[in-house]
């Protein structure tokens, strides 16, 4: 039978802003880090992919936080993959408070590519359908953003420490691109509520700087990440004014 992947955490000092909320780039790198580590249990993560040349790519995700968690709570992260069909895998997930209180639940679509020609394989040949658990933390369905135009672009430096250790930009770092590119004063008078990425297309680690165009209408951002006529990610964040 399938199950759940189920951990506990305290959230640390080091992890939050200077609201005592968790940091976007920490909240991101906590579910890929459950995610990651519940592919290898399952016999599909990354050993089994250096073994066969192949990779997983993440094409969205979509966040609901209902409550941010906050310095010292002890939090219970739980993740399962919810549902595939012939090309695409969908992975839920959701945070529990100290007393039980859902805060954050969220969903996430993948493709698995060869890496040699970055052609998406069939599920079938890797990734059993049996560890599938047919519950969703988050139903939302995985559809083309609208576009919008754009009111100011704000530039990013490309850092080394962004690269992660499959030597492509760590996914969570798109969202900090998105939430700084707010701007200071934004950031200092609203709080995140919900953040939804679609990824288009990776970039290169070497790239120096990327643009990030904004549009900002009340509480929700908009945010299309491009190097040079390229989209790379859309972002939209819904916030609450605090």
């Amino acid at each position: 039978m399938a199950d759940k992947l189920v951990e506990k955490r305290v959230l640390q000092a080091y992890q939050c802003d200077r609201f005592s909320n968790v940091r976007p780039l920490i909240l991101m790198n906590e579910l890929q880090s459950i995610a990651d580590r519940h592919a290898e249990i399952l016999g599909c993560g990354r050993t089994y992919c250096m073994e066969h040349n192949i990779g997983w790519v993440v094409m969205y995700y979509l966040v609901d936080i209902i409550e941010l968690p906050t310095e010292g709570e002890e939090l219970t992260f739980s993740t399962w993959p919810s549902c595939q069909d012939a090309l695409r895998a969908t992975r839920d997930f959701e945070i529990h408070g100290a007393d039980g209180r859902l805060m954050v639940r969220a969903t996430s679509q993948w493709i698995l590519i060869d890496m040699t020609h970055r052609r998406p394989l069939p599920l079938a040949a890797h990734l059993s359908p049996d560890v599938v658990v047919p519950t969703r933390a988050y139903g939302c369905a995985f559809e083309k953003f609208p576009d919008f135009d754009t009111t100011k672009t704000h530039v990013m430096k490309c850092r080394f420490d962004d690269i992660d250790v499959n030597q492509h930009i760590n996914n969570a770092v798109y969202a900090v691109w998105a939430t700084e590119s707010v701007g200071y004063a934004y950031r200092s008078t609203h709080k995140l509520k919900k953040i939804d990425i679609n990824f288009k297309k990776e970039i290169s680690p070497d790239t120096p700087e990327i643009c990030i165009d904004v549009a900002i209408d009340g509480n929700t951002s908009r945010h299309k990440i491009r190097t040079h006529d390229t989209i790379h990610a859309i972002v939209i964040c819904q916030w609450e004014s605090i």
